[in-house]
């Protein structure tokens, strides 16, 4: 282990102060120990919050697939690097190895290469979670082209969306890709994405489905008949430690996605050091994050972090409900994992099953529960704790954003006394505080505001691409110098946080960020509609699911309402995907205002979750009149 993780509570604190103290000398300490550097750095640290300017390892070369591969080559070419369990629990698991990752990323880096692809130029990918997904992950991390990973359940809308943004010369995709018992058209999909983004030039299509796809001449071609005779060796571009290493984009409350763009040297240091440190990861564990590449979790959990360690990390194509709800607990068995990283989501569908399902499969391997995307509710902890740690397995309840690119706020395995629902305490370099609606700083503990961390981090976001001021008009202007999280916190006599959800226009479902407005944007180009409001609300599973009010143009309020909702439930599930669409649809003759024309989604939200009791002072309304009707109606 080494000196600069965590082993005890002891350590903990000497770390976090030292790291506190002198952030430059503890990151640089770090990152030069544990690293391979092809130039050193000439400045740990050179950052202004106020513009924000952000750079870490100012003037280091490097590239991270070196520290990712082929520097675990020498001593650990032969240990397995990725297991990739398929969606068909009959189809055979793979077991790859660093060697043999090393040659496939070296071949599809010469395979993307081979189209001209080259540093700066941005690759989308739109794939399924297999093996080939990593590869090209890695493969364009090592040439120096720009990934950007599109979630493969994403409409064709959104993915143009964001193959335009980012203005992506090449895109790779796959026939189709499985998700339980349904495949998804991915190459198809992407063909009508692709009608309204003429920045493509170049589609690589993986053949994982079998299903038929058009290839369309001079622009498509085949994954297999492209990468099969390329060389097994790659030079690795050099490339800077402010080099953009990959964009991801998450939900925003104006209703246009924001790429979010991280940096290959800062990033790579804090994704290895969080993910040793949170899940005190040891040599030969088997360690599973259930994410989906197509997420930051995936980024920094699956490929960065645990590689970068030199881990054998599990890439999961299926669900856990296919082909029954024990798949979760038969592939810990399988594969004898021992560190587990999923959302409360899955454990609260899990948790309603019978419980059976857990007690077929031997989940003795596991030593170190996680959970990730959202806060996590009292009850699915303890089944988390109980039916699956056994009361044995500390349960790291881990808080971050896509944002910040790594764990922030996180109990650490074994070490930080857990308290169900809390995030607990900062790691080693994080620095969180709570700020009130005046933008003061709150001292004091067993407090609660607004949740911001008034210091750089290695992997936090260095810009939102193209649009730099919308970056700090999000993050740095509410409170200045300061990143403010969009989150509410609580924090308790001992330091310890406890995260209370979103404070501002963005619902957490299952896990994922989704931008109220960019719904609403979807609501309001149905013909018959005038206007809508899109909140959350408190779901059994999971954990916050969407609820739409919605107005109608006079001369449709005639039209039948089911016909109406199933309508705007398509609408939006066909432009942004399923995991958009709202749950609950209620038609309303108005929506309640300010007098300047605001909507109150704050009462909206009350209404949602049946919380009628107290709106406050509605007098000063412009229509306090329609809240009731919207009451006596709400579903």
């Amino acid at each position: 282990m080494s000196e600069f993780i965590a082993t005890d509570l002891s350590s903990y604190y000497s770390l976090y102060e030292q790291s506190v103290r002198d952030p430059s000398k503890f990151w640089g300490d770090f990152a030069e120990k544990e690293f391979t550097w092809i130039k050193p750095w000439d400045n740990v640290l050179n950052c202004d919050l106020s513009k924000p300017e952000i750079r870490w390892f100012e003037g280091a070369k490097l590239n991270i697939v070196e520290n990712c591969i082929d520097r675990h080559l020498q001593e650990n070419a032969e240990k397995t690097a990725i297991i990739f369990e398929p969606n068909d629990p009959n189809e055979s698991a793979q077991n790859i190895s660093y060697a043999e990752l090393s040659k496939n990323v070296n071949k599809t880096a010469n395979m993307i290469r081979s189209l001209g692809a080259k540093k700066g130029d941005r690759v989308c990918l739109y794939m399924p979670m297999v093996p080939e997904l990593a590869y090209a992950v890695l493969a364009c991390a090592k040439i120096g082209a720009i990934h950007s990973v599109v979630f493969a359940g994403f409409s064709a809308k959104s993915l143009s969306d964001r193959i335009n943004d980012a203005e992506c010369k090449y895109v790779i995709t796959a026939d189709g890709g499985y998700r339980g018992s349904k495949v998804t058209p991915l190459k198809s999909i992407t063909d009508e994405a692709l009608q309204s983004c003429s920045c493509v030039s170049k589609v690589i299509v993986l053949k994982r489905t079998n299903t038929e796809v058009d290839m369309v001449l001079n622009r498509d071609v085949w994954w297999h008949d492209l990468y099969d005779n390329q060389p097994l060796e790659c030079d690795a571009e050099v490339m800077d430690a402010e080099d953009e290493l990959f964009i991801l984009y998450t939900s925003g409350s104006t209703g246009q996605p924001k790429g979010m763009v991280h940096t290959c040297g800062g990033y790579m240091v804090y994704a290895n050091y969080s993910f040793r440190s949170v899940f005190q990861y040891e040599s030969n564990d088997v360690y599973w994050c259930t994410a989906d590449i197509g997420w930051i979790t995936g980024h920094s959990y699956i490929i960065y972090g645990p590689l970068s360690a030199g881990a054998t990390t599990v890439m999961f194509e299926g669900v856990p409900s296919y082909p029954d709800m024990g798949r979760f607990w038969q592939v810990v068995e399988k594969h004898k994992v021992n560190i587990l990283y999923t959302a409360p989501t899955a454990i609260r569908a899990l948790a309603q099953c019978d419980i059976s399902h857990v007690t077929n499969s031997d989940l003795s391997s596991l030593k170190t529960l996680g959970t990730v995307g959202e806060p996590i509710n009292l009850e699915a902890w303890e089944w988390y704790d109980e039916q699956i740690g056994k009361g044995k397995c500390p349960i790291v309840d881990t808080w971050w954003q896509t944002e910040t690119g790594g764990i922030m706020i996180s109990p650490l395995a074994g070490i930080t006394k857990t308290i169900p629902t809390f995030a607990t305490l900062p790691l080693p370099g994080i620095q969180p505080c709570l700020m009130d609606q005046d933008g003061n700083e709150i001292t004091e503990d067993d407090a609660e505001g607004r949740l911001c961390i008034k210091a750089p981090w290695p992997s936090m976001a260095r810009t939102i691409y193209g649009n730099h001021q919308r970056f700090k008009g999000t993050y740095y202007s509410a409170f200045p110098s300061k990143y403010f999280t969009g989150d509410g916190a609580k924090r308790d006599a001992n330091g310890n946080y406890r995260i209370t959800g979103r404070v501002d226009d963005v619902v957490i479902v299952s896990g994922h960020n989704l931008g109220t407005a960019e719904i609403e944007n979807v609501i309001d180009e149905h013909e018959a509609v005038t206007e809508s409001a899109v909140v959350g609300y408190p779901h059994p599973i999971k954990g916050n699911s969407i609820y739409a009010f919605v107005t109608l143009k006079d001369d449709s309020k005639h039209l039948d309402s089911a016909t109406l909702e199933t309508e705007i439930t398509s609408l939006v599930s066909k432009t942004l995907g399923p995991i958009s669409k709202p749950e609950k649809i209620q038609f309303c003759d108005g929506l309640p205002k300010t007098r300047s024309g605001k909507i109150m989604r704050r009462i909206l939200r009350k209404v949602a979750s049946n919380e009628i009791d107290n709106f406050g002072d509605i007098s000063t309304l412009l229509n306090p009149e329609c809240v009731e009707s919207i009451v006596v109606n709400r579903k």
